[in-house]
């Protein structure tokens, strides 16, 4: 059984949402890596997309395998010999912080529905807590995957001078149509099962299908036509492993499909997933640079900064990498922009870890 290396920062109480109402007694989960130098000058901050947890690597306390397991660690690209490193679990998220799921103090009960409508500008907040909570006023750099990738542009904007570098991820400073179209049919499908309930579903009526329909319809966009082309083709299952039903599964896509989903649905709350896959829709750092995205970019102040985006992204397009590449250089930042061609697509960064190796590691030796 794994043990449990989560350390927890408690929040401000109360916690004052973006978008209106409170949080009292809230706390969000974290793990580091590393030793803090004395100065307090080597920390690297990683936030994550929106299902991980913060055990991004194996450490003492938890041995077992974390989501960037082959990136940090000592030697590594993020190297622990060198950089203290925290995962910070999203605000939101059913992973140690507080959430959808967690007790609300002034009724005893889960919130549920009740739980304030969340932004990334609160996890961002709620990460830069957790931070300043370990004595740390500067991190020496802020790395955001994916949806963290937009949370970290927000703690930037939200706390100036408070990053010295910055690593964006396969991210983007505002969600595109098609982002947003795609995350809409994924609530959808969570809120038309009828065990969903409005939110109030529990172990032995829980919304499976809907948030098998959900995870199906995430994989599909976290990876490319190409890999898929290259992967399975038009093959079929074995009569035994196909499924009798009418139009049931008959092609091994469909099967990789089914296989990922059933991995899924019982480990991340329902509710939980709809507040964040919002979160992520209504992200737009143009709201701080009065409607533009250059000028919101631009009020960023950093010294430095990479940005990666693969060109098989169909979630986050590499000109939205570019875009926020762009930005950060008229802000004044030294940008190195890296187009990656990793089949893998918005995915690439947790399959493809020999080019993103070789990007990170060397950027942060440069540090």
């Amino acid at each position: 059984m794994n043990r449990d290396a989560r350390r927890y920062c408690a929040l401000p109480s109360p916690f004052a949402m973006k978008r209106g109402g409170e949080l009292h007694g809230a706390r969000v989960a974290y793990e580091t890596w590393g030793e803090l130098s004395p100065a307090r000058d080597n920390a690297v901050l990683i936030l994550t997309g929106l299902s991980p947890s913060a055990h991004a690597a194996s450490n003492a306390d938890d041995p077992s395998a974390g989501w960037w397991e082959a990136m940090i660690g000592p030697g590594k690209a993020i190297d622990t010999a060198r950089w203290f490193v925290i995962c910070v679990n999203s605000l939101g998220s059913d992973k140690g912080s507080t959430c959808a799921a967690s007790i609300n103090p002034a009724t005893g009960e889960p919130y549920r529905l009740d739980f304030p409508e969340l932004s990334l500008e609160d996890v961002a907040h709620a990460a830069h807590a957790a931070v300043s909570g370990l004595g740390i006023a500067q991190l020496a750099c802020l790395i955001g995957c994916s949806m963290g990738g937009m949370s970290a542009l927000a703690y930037m904007v939200l706390h100036p001078g408070s990053v010295r570098a910055h690593i964006s991820v396969d991210t983007a400073p505002q969600a595109q149509p098609f982002a947003i179209a795609i995350r809409s049919l994924q609530r959808e499908a969570i809120r038309l099962d009828p065990h969903w309930n409005r939110g109030h579903y529990g172990a032995d009526s829980y919304p499976e299908d809907g948030m098998s329909i959900a995870r199906k319809l995430g994989v599909i966009t976290y990876r490319s036509a190409m890999e898929w082309n290259g992967r399975f083709a038009r093959i079929r299952l074995d009569a035994e492993q196909r499924d009798d039903n009418p139009f049931g599964l008959e092609f091994e896509v469909e099967s990789y499909l089914e296989g990922h989903a059933q991995r899924f649905v019982r480990t991340f709350d329902p509710n939980s997933y709809l507040y964040l896959s919002r979160a992520s829709d209504w992200f737009d750092i143009a709201e701080y640079g009065d409607g533009s995205v250059m000028e919101g970019l631009k009020r960023i102040r950093i010294e430095q900064a990479m940005v990666i985006g693969v060109s098989t992204d169909i979630l986050f397009p590499l000109e939205q990498q570019e875009q926020i590449a762009e930005g950060l250089r008229a802000a004044g930042a030294a940008v190195e922009f890296v187009a990656l061609n990793s089949p893998q697509g918005h995915d690439a960064f947790l399959v493809d870890i020999p080019n993103y190796s070789r990007a990170i590691g060397g950027f942060l030796a440069r540090l």
